[in-house]
Parts: C-alpha cells; structure tokens; sequence
C-alpha cells in the first residue's frame, strides 16, 4: 500500500532507503562554493553590513519568525544576487511531490522558495525559524530537492535560520548529495560576504 507522508515529517534515514540517498564527502564533488567566487563590491559589503545589524536588531524582539527571517536577510540577500531580475524569477511555496522506485512512498510538501531560470531550479531555499537548527530541515530541503525536474543536472540549495547558512549540491542519478560549511552572522566579520559571493556563483552556472 502506498504511503505518503509530509516533507517536513521525512528524516533523512527514510531518503537513503527509500531513494538511494548517500552523503557525498569529497570536496571536490561540491566544488561550486568555494571555487571562483567574484569579489563583492564596497556598495554590496555596506548593504550587507546594514542586513547583519538588521538580525542583530531582529535578535532583541523574539520570537524569531520564519517570515521575519526571510523579509530581513533573505530578501537582501535575493536582491543582491540579481534573483529578482531577469533571466531569473521566484517562486514562493510551489508543491512538490517524489515517489519512491518501488512506489510504495509519496512525499509532498511546500518548498519555501526557489529562484528559476525558465524551468531549471537555480536554488532551492529552505528557511528555518530562528530556534531551529539547520539540519532541522536538511531532510525536507534534500526531498524537494530530489524532485527537480533536470534529471541529469545537478540542484543547489540553502538552508537558513537567518543566524547560519549552508548550501547543498545534489545529483539525482544516482540520488548523491553534500553540503558546504557553515556561515554564520555570530562570527567575526561578516560571513554573509560569503553566502552572497556563493549565490551569485551558483547564478552563473
């Protein structure tokens, strides 16, 4: 009898049997964040210095919605990348749906959002209320993410808090994945430098 569960209940234990899902450690598969990133600008690193004292200020009235999350660091972020102009366009909440080889599985779920490029997923975005952790969502970031309709290309995606930032490459055949470092806001300096300089990247691929 077939199954279907909701994306944000999936763990990652039910990816690797129910698709072949496997964790891929060598750095030189995920090669896109940290491999010619362009250099930011001062204008873009004083906007981004403006979007950090934002979450500071955000910190000082909890809770921590994911709505506040994604108006006060991700908008900016999406704006500065150039994801709200043309070749690209959003799309917020899009359903989406795997099945399972064998079909015995169905997952279904709302991504938070992702940037197009005509029908090729650019990136995924998965954002996260404050408290939680980012792997909290790895899960359901990786299930939308297996259901990208370019097969034989690779799909990216970012998961957030707001407070860290990690991106994820993922290849369907067969089902293999892995994730960058983390960038946080805490650390010193301004580690949205780095997302931003990832995201263009992944934009111009």
């Amino acid at each position: 009898m077939t199954q279907t569960i909701q994306a944000r209940n999936v763990n990652i234990r039910d990816l690797i049997e129910q698709f072949g899902l496997q964790l891929v450690r060598d750095r030189q598969f995920f090669t896109e964040w940290h491999e010619n990133l362009s250099e930011l600008t001062e204008t873009e690193k004083q906007l981004l210095d403006k979007v950090r004292e934002g979450f500071f200020n955000l910190m000082q009235y909890p809770p921590y919605l994911e709505k506040a999350v994604q108006i006060s660091v991700l908008s900016p972020l999406l704006l500065l990348a150039d994801f709200f102009l043309p070749p690209f366009h959003l799309r917020a909440e899009r359903s989406t749906e795997i099945v399972s080889e064998d079909d015995g599985l169905i997952i279904r779920g709302q991504l938070d959002l992702i940037v197009l490029k005509e029908r090729f997923w650019v990136l995924v975005i998965e954002s996260k209320e404050f408290s939680y952790s980012p792997e909290a969502g790895l899960a359901q970031l990786l299930s939308y993410m297996l259901a990208t309709p370019e097969a034989e290309k690779p799909c990216f995606g970012m998961l957030t808090n707001g407070l860290d930032f990690s991106f994820i490459k993922l290849l369907k055949n067969p089902a293999r994945y892995a994730i960058s470092s983390r960038f946080n806001i805490l650390d010193e300096g301004n580690e949205l430098y780095s997302v931003l300089q990832i995201m263009k990247r992944l934009g111009q691929l």
